[in-house]
């Protein structure tokens, strides 16, 4: 008899994201790289890419879900599943875009712009990477983008790193014969849903049988549950409103080590600080646009992975959440700091579901909800704080010099921060909408005067001026650290 062939359905979390396309909201995750193209570019300033395509296709092994497809079975043959794709190549999914004059960072991140509207082929798997030569110096753009159901946070930078070297000089591997697996049959799909739903209806009968177990299973997550269902909504500002398909970009640089000296200082952690740098700026947004925010308290989504992607395992969502209250109100960074510290500590040992589990496995109540509340104001804003490895890493011989993550807004949410650590740099990007939000710059410059009002006393005035910037080219290379693995060395402390 043949052995079961055990077939890579999606997941709850998964599914919650691949519905989000039916609005038109794009879910494509990514990042921004700046490279040193000194060795990636012919003399003419044209990318090598030949040399590109021998020096990635060996490490396609490490990230299996770059070379399948999202396939989708009729109906009572079960959830969509992951299958190799017939054929792959990888010239389709490396492509060049020359940045138009001036070159400069804004054409770069409204080149990004453009491109992260391109949606996906669905016959080819789900992810691209573009090289933008025009920058100065012969530095290069690289822009990472994937669809949000290949990974999440820490899976899309376990996804980057597989494409990635410790050294200029690492060898290029012989890339290793791939065939792909067969699609599976009409009948193996159905075998497979019917087992998972007996597994299911087992886990259902044992909830039952267990009642004890499966209270207090509950009385776990509830806490979680009440910080989303139970909280006070936020008083109405602008922030939310039903995004469009366009949105704008903006950076933000910053160092590492300061912000940890922060951290430190006020028995606070990194993302403590990193949500006071966000709080600080929602204030100066929302003041610019003539919005009263005395005693304005916003609620930020934070999201939270439940696992730790590696090369090799780069794949998959386990996304979690944690609702932390920004106040936006406090003029002062040190006491809206110990504030938002107190609210973390509080709130971090709640046992937290995944985000595609329990409740939000209904959708559809999701989906009407925002139909028929367009306005609702249980979240204001998404933040994410991925630590990025600690060394300086390499594309095909080209240093990274600086990397910035990639997040879109959706649903109501009109503005959306996300923040990586790499190679010493604590670097922050801001996508919002372009019609409610095309003042977003505005937000970027509040976060850094933020960040510089808490790293002035750790660095004096002199010190903390030269902290990052909003405006700036890309900086010089990051020292490099202690040789680690790229995505599995030590993180920061968050």
């Amino acid at each position: 008899m043949a052995e079961t062939r055990l077939l890579e359905r999606v997941t709850a979390s998964d599914l919650f994201l691949l519905l989000w396309d039916d609005y038109g909201w794009s879910t494509d995750i990514g990042g921004l790289a700046i490279l040193d193209g000194t060795n990636l570019l012919d003399e003419d300033g044209s990318v090598r890419l030949d040399a590109v395509l021998r020096h990635l296709e060996p490490r396609m092994r490490l990230v299996p879900r770059f070379r399948q497809l999202l396939y989708r079975p009729r109906l009572g043959l079960g959830w969509p599943l992951w299958i190799d794709a017939p054929s792959f190549d990888l010239a389709d999914h490396i492509h060049v875009h020359a940045l138009a004059a001036p070159g400069d960072q804004g054409q770069l991140l409204r080149t990004c712009q453009q491109l992260a509207r391109r949606p996906f082929d669905p016959a080819r798997p789900l992810w691209e990477l573009w090289l933008l030569p025009g920058l100065p110096d012969r530095r290069v753009g690289a822009f990472l983008k994937l669809h949000h159901v290949l990974a999440d946070g820490p899976a899309a930078m376990a996804a980057f790193g597989a494409l990635l070297d410790q050294t200029a000089d690492a060898p290029v591997e012989g890339a290793p014969r791939w065939t792909p697996g067969p699609t599976p049959s009409s009948g193996e799909l159905l075998r497979d849903n019917l087992r998972r739903r007996r597994q299911e209806l087992g886990r259902g009968w044992s909830g039952l049988v267990h009642p004890s177990r499966t209270l207090r299973l509950a009385r776990r997550t509830l806490p979680a549950w009440r910080e989303v269902l139970t909280e006070k909504p936020s008083p109405r500002t602008s922030l939310n409103h039903p995004v469009g398909s366009e949105r704008r970009l903006t950076i933000v640089r910053g160092r590492l080590d300061p912000i940890k000296n922060v951290a430190h200082l006020h028995h606070a952690t990194v993302n403590d600080v990193v949500l006071t740098a966000v709080a600080g700026g929602l204030r100066h947004l929302l003041a610019s646009r003539g919005e009263d925010v005395g005693g304005l308290v916003q609620r930020a989504m934070v999201t939270i992975s439940h696992h730790e992607a590696r090369p090799g395992e780069a794949q998959g969502n386990t996304p979690g959440w944690m609702m932390v209250p920004l106040p936006v109100g406090e003029p002062d960074p040190v006491r809206r700091l110990t504030s938002i510290a107190a609210e973390t500590r509080a709130r971090k040992d709640k046992a937290r579901p995944e985000a595609g589990s329990g409740i939000f496995r209904f959708v559809a109540c999701q989906r009407i909800w925002y139909r028929l509340f367009p306005q609702q104001r249980s979240v204001n804003l998404v933040v994410s704080n991925v630590p990025g490895p600690p060394i300086q890493l390499y594309l095909a011989g080209a240093p990274l010099l600086e990397v910035f993550p990639l997040l879109p807004p959706m649903g109501n949410l009109t503005l959306v921060v996300a923040a990586l650590s790499y190679a010493g740099q604590l670097n922050f990007t801001a996508a919002a909408d372009q019609d409610s939000c095309p003042d977003v710059e505005v937000f970027a410059r509040g976060l850094r005067s933020a960040l510089d009002d808490l790293e002035r006393p750790v660095l004096g005035s002199e010190a903390g001026g030269r902290a990052g910037t909003t405006e700036s080219v890309p900086t010089p290379n990051a020292p490099a650290g202690p040789r680690l693995s790229p995505m599995t060395g030590t993180p920061p402390s968050r």
